[in-house]
């Protein structure tokens, strides 16, 4: 995988995430992107031994987006705790089946994760084992059959985005599990993390990356 770096220094390394890439190695064996990176880092440095990269938040596999790893532990730590106290400013963009129930508004819930399915319930009120998600939106297009969406999340929960678009009732196009009407051909979902607003690791600096829609969306919705 040919890697599009978006930053760098020499604590943190943002890269752009393809849809259908790990973000991370698992049981199944197959190549990740924190091997792409770890594996460019070794060969420009000229590193003997192991390359170290911290995973500071996480994109699903059929996501596309802006992804930050560390490369130092004091890179890691203090990234973390950004991420942890919710002081990262995070924008998504997404293509949806339907129109939003308003044009923008903010929306909350509880999610519960079940592992065995790798798929999140979204209750209204607490449950026990659920963690509340908040997220704000805004609509910038829609055909009346699909719209696309920029969202704000405040919290970072598994599958967060996802499920909680599902329960106002537009799912994120190709997003079956999630009771899209049909998955993409390439299996990925209309959803990309498209903007990073961090400080850096040694500086008092703030960092804001941003990339651009993905240029297959403009099929989605018809002018």
């Amino acid at each position: 995988m040919k890697l599009q770096i978006l930053y760098e220094d020499n604590h943190l390394i943002a890269v752009y995430k393809p849809a259908g890439a790990l973000i991370q190695g698992d049981e199944t064996g197959d190549h990740s992107l924190m091997d792409d990176v770890k594996e460019f880092i070794k060969e420009r440095d000229k590193k003997p031994g192991n390359v170290f990269l911290g995973l500071i938040h996480r994109l699903d596999q059929p996501v596309q987006g802006i992804v930050l790893f560390a490369k130092t532990s004091k890179g890691a730590s203090r990234l973390a705790e950004q991420f942890r106290e919710h002081k990262v400013r995070k924008i998504y963009h997404a293509v949806v089946e339907g129109v939003p129930p308003e044009i923008k508004g903010k929306v909350v819930n509880f999610l519960s994760k079940d592992r065995v399915r790798n798929k999140t319930s979204v209750h209204k009120k607490e449950q026990e084992g659920s963690k509340r998600a908040e997220l704000s939106y805004k609509m910038l297009q829609s055909d009346g059959k699909r719209s696309l969406v920029a969202i704000y999340p405040i919290t970072g929960r598994p599958h967060q985005i996802r499920a909680q678009l599902a329960e106002l009732g537009c799912p994120i196009v190709g997003d079956i599990k999630y009771g899209a009407r049909a998955p993409l051909p390439d299996k990925s979902v209309a959803l990309a993390a498209t903007g990073l607003t961090f400080h850096l690791a040694t500086k008092d600096e703030e960092k804001t990356l941003d990339v651009d829609i993905p240029r297959a969306w403009k099929d989605f919705i018809k002018s």
